[in-house]
């Protein structure tokens, strides 16, 4: 999904952004509710672009599942791409 981001600099700002998540993953971004409540989302380029991601705590692993626009009412909004993937098991 960052790939998909065709404007370069904007690419960068969000993987440093995601980077930050290395350090107290579980103090950053806000907890989703209802079929994304597994996740958590952060903010990425001003309030446009979000990462959810989640956090393994058992084995120390930052997972990062979606990286995209917000977007409501849209078939592109990133929250609605997230349920698309855990509804076809990609993401558990």
């Amino acid at each position: 999904m960052l790939e998909a981001v065709s404007d370069q600099r904007i690419r960068e700002k969000i993987f440093e952004r995601a980077k930050k998540l290395i350090d107290e993953p579980e103090k950053q971004g806000k907890p989703l509710l209802g079929e994304l409540a597994s996740l958590r989302s952060l903010r990425a380029v001003g309030q446009r672009y979000r990462v959810l991601y989640r956090v393994e705590r058992n084995r120390v692993i930052l997972l990062i599942v979606a990286v995209g626009i917000r977007k409501e009412e849209s078939r592109e909004d990133v929250y609605a791409l997230a349920k698309k993937l855990f509804r076809a098991r990609l993401v558990e």
